[in-house]
């Protein structure tokens, strides 16, 4: 059975609010605002002491849980044009090469995640230069400060590392640049927060669903099983952090992928039970479906919207994929809900190429075989930029439509019982 969203509850500031108990909407507006914060504290912990002068042999990434994203960006973004390898790493133990001509990068928001900080403590143990973001008074500062590396503390009232992104990424980034291993000036991180900023005004909870880009793909993916794909590798960090936030904040699982590695992967479920194709009675179409989901906003000025879902026909006739009207709920059971498949497109190419032209190719051809098969097509497409910038755009979309599923479907975005169950028995 499809999961019910309350499309009433989501034009309703208070209710949302009210629903929201740690103010985790509140919290990812702050983004905008994060990113120029860590940038200065970066800067007062001296991260200037990172240069191209002494760059490191190799750079080794350690971040988990809401953190994670940090390691994936850097690894994104360094691969092109980096003169030393970057590598990632969860927990120890270290790889052996590790030592004292490397540098060890550790993040966690409160300074004592068990990945990163064994991975801390091993890397003081064998020599290698420390880099470190967390909480001021933790236990990840003190083992860098023991090592003389350099920790950058995390500003005043962040308490949950999936809605402090840019409190932990951006003094990582901050140190790239000094090192040489990718191109992140201020004036690029200033661009960064302006564009979150101006995510957030769009995105706010005062905004009605219908101009609401956020809440309109929450709506829309909201019965279906999602699946997000990305249409290259800045897409693909998006996706994996849209399915993170799916099944950490709205309790939504999401298999995720990046074209053109998962077009197989992902085409593939459109055979599956969750299309037409899966047994499905072609032919039929509800008419209680076409709601608020249905609605075509692809002349709209925000760039998200929904791909149309057939022409005239098939709104006469049923698209393959629809429910059954005559089905009896009763002896039938539930209705099996459909799939339906996030793309996260980036923007188009300033100068188109060949590269360029076939993963548009690649892409187009992903969708309109989706709708063929049935699936709800839905994408989101950041406005040009550098790409640390248009990544800021995918992640401000994702993290938004993640917690507004949460809050429509009923549930409190940052309070899982299950999490916390979980935590009381492993102590």
């Amino acid at each position: 059975m499809a999961p019910f969203i309350d499309d009433a509850l989501l034009d309703d500031p208070e209710e949302l609010a009210r629903k929201d108990s740690q103010a985790t909407l509140r919290a990812l507006a702050t983004a905008g605002a994060q990113a120029r914060e860590a940038l200065v504290l970066a800067h007062e912990a001296g991260v200037e002491r990172l240069t191209s002068d002494d760059r490191p042999r190799s750079v080794l990434v350690a971040a988990l849980g809401g953190s994670a994203l940090v390691a994936d960006v850097l690894e994104l973004l360094a691969e092109p044009s980096s003169p030393v390898p970057v590598h990632i790493r969860r927990n120890v133990p270290l790889p052996g090469w590790v030592g004292p001509l490397d540098l060890v990068i550790a993040v966690s928001l409160s300074g004592r995640a068990p990945g990163p900080l064994a991975v801390a403590h091993e890397a003081a143990r064998r020599g290698a230069s420390l880099f470190t973001v967390g909480a001021a008074d933790s236990p990840l500062a003190e083992v860098t400060a023991r090592a003389r590396g350099i920790h950058v503390p995390v500003g005043r009232g962040r308490t949950n590392s999936r809605t402090s992104l840019w409190s932990l990424l951006v003094p990582v980034l901050v140190g790239a640049d000094m090192m040489g291993l990718l191109d992140c000036s201020a004036e690029t991180i200033g661009e960064v927060a302006d564009r979150l900023d101006e995510r957030a005004e769009v995105f706010r909870p005062t905004s009605e669903t219908f101009m609401n880009p956020a809440k309109l793909l929450a709506v829309q993916l909201a019965e279906t099983v999602p699946v997000v794909l990305g249409d290259g590798p800045m897409g693909g960090v998006a996706a994996s952090r849209a399915s993170s936030m799916l099944a950490r904040t709205a309790r939504i699982p999401a298999n995720f992928g990046e074209l053109p590695d998962a077009a197989s992967q992902i085409v593939a479920c459109f055979d599956g039970p969750y299309t037409a194709i899966g047994g499905r009675r072609p032919g039929t179409y509800d008419d209680s479906r076409i709601r608020l989901a249905d609605i075509d906003t692809s002349s709209w000025e925000p760039h998200h919207f929904a791909e149309p879902e057939g022409d005239l026909a098939e709104r006469q006739n049923g698209p393959r994929g629809a429910a059954d009207p005559f089905a009896d709920p009763y002896l039938d059971g539930p209705g099996t809900p459909p799939l339906g498949l996030l793309m996260l497109r980036d923007a188009p190419a300033e100068q188109p190429s060949l590269e360029s032209d076939q993963r548009e190719a690649l892409t187009d051809a992903v969708l309109e075989t989706a709708r063929k098969a049935g699936v709800k097509v839905v994408h989101s497409q950041p406005q040009p930029g550098a790409a640390i910038v248009r990544l800021a755009d995918h992640v401000a979309t994702v993290d938004f439509m993640s917690t507004y599923l949460a809050l429509g479907l009923g549930l409190d975005p940052s309070v899982s019982t299950h999490v916390a169950e979980l935590r009381d028995r492993t102590r």
